[in-house]
Parts: C-alpha cells; structure tokens; sequence
C-alpha cells in the first residue's frame, strides 16, 4: 500500500493538500482512505462533509478512528479517534495488570476517570497507520494529515524509541523471573505479576514493530507543505534533515497559498514578489536533490467544499514514481587509500552548528538540532574508532579508522 504523510509548519495548510493529494488520487481510480489528526472544523470544512469527533471504529471494532465519511466517489475520510484508541489501551492494560494493582494496593480507574494523557494522539496516530495497512485489500493509497513537522518527526521517531526502552527494561533475562514466580509467590505470600502483563510486553513489541514497518517501508513518502516567504525555507530544513535522520524519504514539497503574480495592487504585487523569490530559493534546493515541487495557489479565501477542493486537486497529483527505494546509507571503503571507512548518512538540510555525534559501544548517537537517533553501527564499523566527522552537501560523513585490537590482522 502506498503511503502519503503530509505535513509542514504549523498554519501552512497541511490539511488542505492533504485533503487535494487524497481527492486527486481517487480521481485518478484508487481506493483512497484520508486520515486526519486535527479536531477542530478545518476537515469537515475543506471536505465539505461532516467528520465524527470519535468513536469505537467501524461496526465496533477496535479501529483507531472514527467511523469513516465518503467525501467523493473513492475517497473515505476519517478522524483518529484518539479518546477511544486510550480508553481502549487503558482498559487492556488494567485487565492485564490486576494482580499487579492488587500487590500495590491500588484501585484501577472507572472508564469515566480514563481521560487522554500528553502523547496519547501520537499513539493513536500511530496505531491508525498500522491499522489501515493491515486491511490492504480495502484501500490502495493511505493519505495521513499529521501534526506539524517537528512533531511529525519526534512522532515517527516513536515506535524504534519505545522498542528501545521495552528491551532495556524487560529484556531476554526477564524469563528467568518469569520461571521462578511461582516460587516466589509462595515465598512472599503475594500475587505476583501475571503472565498477562507479559504478554502485554510482547503484544507491543510487535505491534510497535509492525508501525515502524510501515514508517520505513519503500511506498511510505513525506509531502511537506510551505507557504513561500522570507522564513519558509529555515522553518523547513531542521523538520527535513530530522526526517532524514529517521529514514524518511521526501517526495515533494507543496507550496501552498500563492498570489497571482501580476496585481495592480502595489501592496499586493510587493507580497506576491517577495513568495516568487522564496519560492525560486525554495525549488533550486529541492530540485537539486530530485524532490518534485508544486504549487497551489491562494484563492483568495479559506478553501471551503469540494468546488475549492476540486480546483486545488487538479495540480496536487503525486509523483509518478510510487515505490522509489530508499536512500541508501552506505560505507565507503578507503583503506587502501586512506586507511579509513567513511559511513555517508544523508542529512540535508542539517547545520553544523546543529550536530551532535556520540560513539557508545556499538551505536551512534546522532543530533540533528533538536532530534536525535540512535543508530546501530555496520558490523565492519564495530571494529573501529571515531576519527572526525563532517557535514558535506547534504551528507553527514563520518570516518572510521580500525582498531589494531578488533581488526583482523592481514587486510
């Protein structure tokens, strides 16, 4: 299935092109499923249908969005039903969990004390790409209206983190604890933690998992919408090069919102020139790196319907090529000259000033302004030291020299 996450900063009309991409596919003859994560009235507006707020998914089944709305002939949208997606995790993990709150002494919440906490819309998010990609035969194109870019990234950067903590802090040894429970509640004279709870674990583990397939699959693609301006283009690059980092591939930049270009307005010519030569800036920096640039234009008014909608669809088709590979992060090899391996990670958009390298056993640790990852080292880089790094047209390069003590001797 093919995936479209659209997202840019914040007031840029994310949903709006979210909304056009989607429409313009179903046109073109693909079943086509338009998820947002706005609440408020801009979907129903740009539709021109009307959204449920929430609910316990289709024919009450636990689907993390609400039930969906036809908004034209192949496109369905729906919001995420994030108040049902915790509800439902929140139930789950007290019916597992009862022996551990009657250890602890503690009353679990009624349903009606089961309010969303901070981070409860990303899961939910994140749950609803796992869904829709686990029902293939219904849907051809899955287009997702996410949350502003710096939080679109920290959001996809989610299931690898959490997978991470889950292995530290339940790792392969907790088999061990789970063999001597039993004993270990005849000793204490206690329930002790279920079997259920584990499997929890698990449960988890796959399914965070199964997200970070879909995030990282070759048909998943970034569209990023921009409204062109004097601050458009440093608003966008930290958001890119932490997609990037989270090998997120970029298949076009949208320029939303742009003025006739001829006015016999002085004031309104001034702003429709100083959009044109950001937009140049804009399209000279993505081109070079082969990202297809459109532009929609402003109408003059809040899209309102399918009429404005339609008009906007018309130019906001997606790229032709659906399932271009990722781009590759490879290891140079440069003994015989140089004595060194170079690992490429592309980071386009990053700043020097912004980047940060730690080197812990096998891992990297990699900062790109406010983000960061940490990144398994190549097996033949395990062998090695950090000697430098640089940040070089778009590419974070960093050189390893091979350790005399880990190196095989004679190559």
């Amino acid at each position: 299935m093919r995936t479209v996450l659209v997202t840019g900063p914040g007031g840029a009309g994310r949903t709006t092109v979210a909304a056009a991409t989607a429409l313009a596919a179903a046109r073109a003859g693909r079943r086509v499923l338009l998820l947002t994560c706005d609440r408020g009235p801009a979907p129903d507006a740009v539709l021109g249908v009307s959204l449920p707020a929430d609910g316990d998914g289709e024919g009450g089944d636990a689907i993390p969005w609400a039930p969906p709305t036809e908004a034209a002939p192949g496109l369905w949208a729906a919001r995420v039903a994030t108040g049902a997606h915790f509800r439902a995790l929140a139930r789950d993990l007290q019916d597992r969990g009862t022996s551990v709150f009657d250890l602890l002494g503690a009353s679990p919440l009624d349903p009606e004390e089961l309010t969303e906490l901070p981070g409860a819309e990303h899961l939910a998010i994140l749950a609803a790409l796992r869904a829709a990609h686990a029902r293939p035969e219904r849907w051809d194109l899955l287009v997702a209206d996410m949350p502003p870019a710096h939080e679109t990234v920290r959001l996809l950067a989610l299931p690898e983190q959490l997978r991470r903590y889950l292995r530290r802090l339940l790792p392969a040894e907790r088999q061990a604890a789970r063999a001597l429970r039993p004993m270990l509640a005849q000793l204490a004279g206690v329930p002790m933690p279920t079997q259920r709870l584990y499997e929890t674990v698990e449960r988890w583990q796959e399914e965070l998992t199964a997200v970070q397939r879909v995030i990282e699959a070759d048909g998943t693609t970034v569209r990023l919408v921009a409204e062109p301006g004097p601050s458009g283009a440093d608003l966008l690059r930290p958001a890119r090069a932490g997609l990037s980092l989270q090998g997120c591939r970029v298949d076009s930049l949208v320029a939303n919102r742009l003025l006739p270009a001829e006015s016999a307005d002085p004031w309104l010519a001034g702003l429709a020139q100083e959009q044109r030569a950001a937009l140049k800036a804009l399209s000279e920096e993505y081109l070079a790196d082969g990202i297809t640039v459109r532009e929609l234009p402003h109408l003059g008014r809040s899209p309102r319907g399918r009429a404005d909608l339609d008009a906007l669809a018309q130019r906001a088709t997606l790229p032709r090529e659906d399932h271009a590979p990722p781009v590759p992060w490879p290891v140079d090899d440069r003994l015989a000259d140089e004595g060194m391996l170079v690992w490429r990670i592309p980071l386009p958009g990053a700043e020097r000033d912004g980047l940060g390298l730690v080197r812990r056993g096998d891992e990297l640790l990699v900062s790109v302004g406010p983000f960061r990852r940490v990144l398994p080292l190549p097996s033949a880089l395990r062998r090695c030291t950090v000697s430098g790094a640089g940040l070089r047209d778009g590419e974070l390069c960093v050189r390893f020299v091979p350790d005399p003590g880990l190196w095989p001797r004679g190559t």
